[in-house]
């Protein structure tokens, strides 16, 4: 024990959010709060004041703001963050003693006690704060004294001494005797808008040709801009457009040997033309990728590549590197595998070997390459069959000179490995959402995303499917399936995404039963999409993705809510913003074969609405609207006309001439 501490009486502890006793960061993005509480008391019956300090990286003053009391103990504090970066926060405590003073005067008063002298010992507490006050506060302060001293009755010095007024300014100014500090700068991560509402759509560059069986270019992926952007996408990510090794090249449906002219998978990245840092020949050349960027830049798209750190046998790095890569006792590379999966096509990169320094910094070389050439997004694969301490080197070398930058973590493992690389930095992470389809499911999962420990870390990227992942809900649900998959995903998240043209022309044809790979996936060949299919969701998607847009409480994954229905078969959940004025109420039939009804219950008080005036739901897919009275309603929803409700919640109001509208 430190004896010097001694005569600190304060104790501060249970602080949240605090991520593994503040050894990861807690994200946020530009214009969010950060909320803390904490467990925060002393001995005895003097009462406390606290405040949060916090203050950006590169700043050395702290701002303080006020925490105010919860229940037993607990107090809150929030700040808000303004610009990209790292801010870091603690708190300071201590026992306040005109605080206290005057709760007891207050008391005193209360039972007719004479409280002259307890007057005299106020002005001492006045005037002890002086010396540590600001001008400003000095005379304040100074006034204050005279007022009192000069005051004509009892009276009138206990009303002058109660002042709310004078209270604000003494918890300002007073002097901290023996401040309790949380021994922790506890920090936080501030990213751009896109990290915590983003809407993408995945397309393989080389399947945008006109022609069929023709390898398309940038160029014909210039001409594909204006289709994906009229759908409401805001980041468009490709799959790798590196050069494709030949050695071992798959061919279609993944057969382990390849015909003449079939392209390969763009994840086996290497050849002659080159590496990470080059494209494919025939995608078009380095100018043209730019181009393509800035034609998608003029429509609002902000493009995503893969980053993907594995090679095919053809990859410069080979012959250039070969200790980079692990060798069999026959002398061979070691192939990558998950068995009883053989990719012979890619050399998984040794991350053990000797010259790991080397191999660290070509690979940061490669992102800072991207960055160079405009990409701030990246989506990366597998990372968490890289080291943990990789990628929280990597993502912090390039945050520290590119902030904006944000990193999508690609990675359908174990929950603990998940949320380790969200810790480690990821911006972004897929989840299991493909794999929740009843209400239980749902139901828990996303409280476990939304209402634990990790909100605070964990920023869920919802994709329905994507060219691993045909789930057996989307192979036997039809077209509904995709519907209610689609209404799933841009609801319950901020940020989703799909593969397309596969999801829209809703392709549900498995390579065989019980696999979730696609039947000729494109993957391992070009495929030709009718865009103009009739029954295409394009026109669905589109209005998902406006009713995104034009609705804050879809924006962000904060105040997700499951309400309760009387069918197992029907969801309901609501998102409002903080100050209620956007609620959006969305009911959703999970069945995509029949039609299913049921009583929903929607807490019109909790929301701030009246019940017994009655108010309006609009329902934002099919424009209809309708009056409610009460919390308890009934919906009967059709999954061939439409699998949900999408609903605005909208307050009655009354006009001067006393005619209702709402809004």
């Amino acid at each position: 024990m430190d004896l010097r501490e001694g005569r600190k009486r304060v104790v501060i502890e249970k602080v949240s959010p605090e991520i593994d006793g503040g050894l990861f960061a807690v994200k946020r993005t530009v214009g969010e709060k950060v909320v803390v509480e904490a467990d925060i008391f002393s001995d005895g019956h003097d009462l406390i004041s606290c405040v949060l300090l916090f203050r950006k990286e590169a700043d050395h003053d702290r701002r303080a703001l006020p925490m105010e009391p919860l229940i037993n103990d607990r107090w809150r504090g929030s700040f808000q963050v303004s610009d990209i970066g790292r801010y870091f926060y603690t708190i300071e405590a201590w026992v306040d003693r005109f605080k206290t003073w005057r709760r007891d005067l207050k008391k005193k008063v209360h039972a007719g006690q004479d409280v002259s002298v307890d007057i005299l010992i106020g002005l001492k507490l006045i005037a002890e704060a002086v010396p540590s006050a600001g001008e400003k506060e000095v005379k304040a302060l100074e006034e204050r004294i005279a007022e009192i001293d000069c005051a004509s009755d009892a009276v009138e010095k206990i009303a002058l001494a109660l002042d709310d007024d004078l209270a604000e300014l003494m918890l300002s100014c007073s002097e901290r005797r023996f401040v309790a500090t949380y021994e922790k700068e506890l920090p936080v991560v501030v990213e751009r808008e896109k990290a915590r509402f983003s809407t993408w759509y995945e397309m393989f560059p080389r399947s945008c040709s006109n022609k069929k069986g023709i390898h398309g270019s940038f160029k014909d992926c210039e001409a594909r801009l204006p289709y994906i952007a009229g759908m409401g996408f805001d980041v468009l990510y490709l799959p790798p457009i590196h050069p494709i090794g030949h050695s071992h090249r798959k061919g279609k449906n993944n057969s382990p040997t390849a015909k003449a002219g079939e392209p390969g998978s763009p994840w086996a990245i290497g050849s002659e033309a080159g590496g990470h840092k080059a494209v494919h020949p025939e995608l078009g050349s380095f100018d043209d990728f730019c181009r393509f960027m800035e034609k998608a830049k003029d429509l609002g798209l902000e493009i995503a590549l893969d980053l993907a750190f594995q090679c095919s046998p053809d990859h410069p790095y080979i012959k250039e590197h070969p200790e980079w890569f692990r060798r069999r006792p026959d002398g061979m590379l070691q192939y990558a595998e998950n068995p009883p999966k053989k990719y012979e096509d890619i050399y998984p990169i040794h991350f053990e070997t000797d010259r790991w320094q080397e191999l660290f910094v070509e690979l940061r070389s490669v992102v800072v390459f991207w960055i160079e050439a405009g990409i701030r997004i990246f989506r990366v694969d597998n990372p968490h069959t890289k080291p943990f301490l990789f990628w929280e080197w990597l993502i912090g070398e390039i945050k520290r000179d590119y902030p904006e930058v944000i990193f999508l973590s690609e990675s359908f493992t174990r929950p603990k490995v998940m949320y380790r690389l969200a810790k480690l930095g990821f911006s972004q992470s897929y989840s299991y959402f493909a794999w929740r389809n009843t209400k239980r499911e749902i139901t828990q999962y996303f409280q476990e995303l939304t209402g634990t420990e990790a909100k605070e870390f964990f920023r869920p990227n919802l994709w329905p499917n994507t060219p691993d992942i045909l789930s057996e809900f989307l192979q036997t649900g039809g077209r509904p399936a995709f519907m209610v998959r689609l209404v799933l995903a841009a609801t319950l998240g901020a940020s989703y995404g799909i593969y397309g043209p596969a999801f829209e022309l809703c392709e549900n044809r498995a390579r065989e039963f019980g696999s979730e790979e696609y039947l000729d996936s494109e993957k391992y060949e070009i495929k030709a999409w009718n865009l103009d299919d009739l029954s295409s969701l394009r026109d669905f998607v589109g209005r998902m993705n406006r009713i995104r847009k034009e609705n804050p409480a879809l924006q962000s994954n904060e105040r997700l809510r499951f309400h309760e229905c009387d069918s197992d078969q029907i969801l309901c959940f609501s998102k409002h913003t903080e100050d209620f004025s956007n609620m959006i109420f969305v009911v959703i039939n999970l069945d995509p074969h029949h039609t299913r009804g049921g009583w929903t219950h929607f807490p019109v008080e909790e929301m701030g609405l009246e019940a017994h005036q009655g108010f309006q739901v609009h329902d934002l897919l099919s424009d209809a609207r309708f009056l409610w009275h009460g919390s308890r309603n009934y919906l009967e929803i059709d999954p061939r006309v439409g699998p949900a409700f999408v609903f605005r919640v909208r307050r009655r109001l009354r006009t001067e001439r006393d005619f209702d509208y709402f809004m």
